[in-house]
């Protein structure tokens, strides 16, 4: 049985039409996270045991999103997303990008960001948050964009702490109401 409770019904159906691709050289991990997929109500799981294989089995089978373990032999995870995200040199450059990941370490989820990685979940990732990270692809897809030698999903916009001074060229946050 699906979660139902945790995708919006107006989605459900999106999401159980899916087609994932796992790419992790951990055949335990590809079997946990295929589990987990099965719960959100995915049907249509594929998997890949390293980042080559993987790339092939997106020119293949064109999923519609793709979980990508970091630390793998021979290609890693932002090596992986560089090479999908090269219009004129690879087929799907759009395909939405999952990094599924042990390491937390913050040069990684911006390494990740700047290859163009729609989201970073650290493992062990619950079958909760996976979902609510496919939901968020899915309920608010960002535009593909290109520029300074970046391709892949529009960067999210900066959010200000209220509580921090601007720099001297920002403007400051205006408070509701003023």
């Amino acid at each position: 049985m699906a979660l139902d409770s945790h995708i919006p019904k107006h989605l459900q159906q999106r999401v159980e039409a899916l087609k994932v691709l796992v790419v992790d050289d951990d055949q335990h991990m590809r079997k946990v996270v295929r589990t987990m997929l099965a719960a959100i109500g995915i049907r249509q799981v594929y998997e890949a045991s390293d980042g080559l294989a993987g790339l092939e089995a997106i020119r293949a089978l064109t999923p519609d999103l793709v979980l990508v373990d970091w630390e793998m032999p021979m290609l890693d995870g932002a090596q992986f997303i560089r090479m999908v995200r090269s219009p004129g040199d690879f087929p799907y450059p759009d395909v939405p990008i999952i990094i599924l990941t042990g390491h937390g370490d913050r040069w990684r989820v911006v390494e990740a960001a700047k290859v163009g990685a729609h989201e970073y979940l650290l493992k062990p990732v619950s079958t909760k948050a996976l979902s609510d990270r496919i939901v968020s692809i899915l309920a608010k897809p960002r535009p593909t964009v290109k520029m300074e030698g970046y391709y892949g999903p529009a960067p999210r916009k900066l959010v200000f702490l209220e509580d921090r001074a601007p720099d001297v060229d920002e403007q400051p946050a205006r408070k509701p109401g003023s």
